[in-house]
């Protein structure tokens, strides 16, 4: 068994052997916690048969958790100088594939397709740069990748509107846009001081699992998404209001609006953080004629 990477001992003689300087930018923390990456990795359910992706490998603290795991990791690093570090730090490993590229512009579906065939079981595991976690889950989502899941590590604020529940504060089209695709759970905080170094913030892992189904089928996904987030734009205001003022030219369209409202058994004076994913389906099929037709 080789060191860990994640004391930090091991960090810091590292980051000392390359000169390595963080980059506010891109929003470098890196876990020097052994027993938490253990835990991630746990949560993911990994085995021979599984690639995982990672995003943002750092110095390879995760990774190398992953490489012990799972059969082949596939990580992407936008920063150029981290690449002879993980070259050296994770020479150990012959299953490891370190893809340099922003994961927001790479084409990961053809980076799975081509090297990976064979492998029945695909999971996202990451500890996720936290300036981009919402882009970077979304377009995960959104590319219908056959993943099974994600386990994720976020600022625990954004990790608590993920998983929010209706009529609570922190629910909104976010947690409507992650849950419509997968279940969503926090299984662990993470105090800032594991983190070298240390963020401003909590952090959270969060555990997303595929819907088999999604919980509630709609005409068009994307206007489900775009009559959420309407729903939201000034959490105070009704529903009605909301989507009067953000569809397109939605108060020439009040009474449509007010007949579909109507027609899903939805008060128009209710807030949008009241209504479920379920309610938002149908609202969003009920609306697709006047606004998408």
């Amino acid at each position: 068994m080789h060191k860990d990477i994640a004391t930090p001992l091991r960090t810091q003689e590292i980051l000392k052997k390359y000169g390595f300087s963080f980059k506010k930018s891109l929003g470098q923390n890196f876990l020097i916690d052994p027993n938490i990456l253990r835990n991630i990795v746990s949560y993911a359910d990994l085995t021979e048969d599984s690639v995982a992706i990672e995003v943002g490998p750092g110095i390879g603290a995760l990774t190398e958790h992953l490489a012990r795991s799972a059969g082949q990791v596939v990580s992407f690093e936008i920063d150029q100088r981290l690449l002879p570090v993980l070259e050296d730090t994770l020479s150990p490993y012959d299953n490891v594939k370190v893809v340099h590229s922003d994961i927001l512009k790479a084409n990961v579906a053809e980076e799975l397709s081509s090297e990976f065939a064979k492998y029945k079981d695909i999971m996202v595991v990451a500890n996720l740069p936290y300036y981009v976690t919402t882009p970077i889950l979304l377009k995960l989502l959104m590319e219908k990748l056959p993943i099974r899941g994600m386990v994720v590590m976020m600022q625990k604020e954004v990790a608590d509107r993920i998983s929010a529940n209706p009529g609570t504060k922190a629910y909104g089209s976010l947690s409507i846009a992650i849950q419509y695709y997968m279940k969503a759970e926090v299984v662990m905080t993470v105090p800032k001081t594991v983190f070298m170094p240390q963020p401003n913030v909590d952090s959270a892992v969060i555990r997303l699992t595929r819907h088999a189904e999604p919980p509630v089928h709609v005409i068009d996904e994307e206007f489900l998404f775009e009559v959420s987030r309407s729903s939201f734009a000034q959490r105070r205001k009704t529903i009605l209001n909301n989507l009067q003022s953000q569809l397109p030219k939605g108060k020439e369209k009040k009474e449509k609006i007010l007949e579909a409202l109507a027609e899903c058994g939805i008060d128009p004076t209710r807030r949008g953080e009241t209504l479920s994913i379920i309610e938002f389906g149908q609202l969003a099929d009920a609306l697709y004629p006047t606004f998408r037709q």
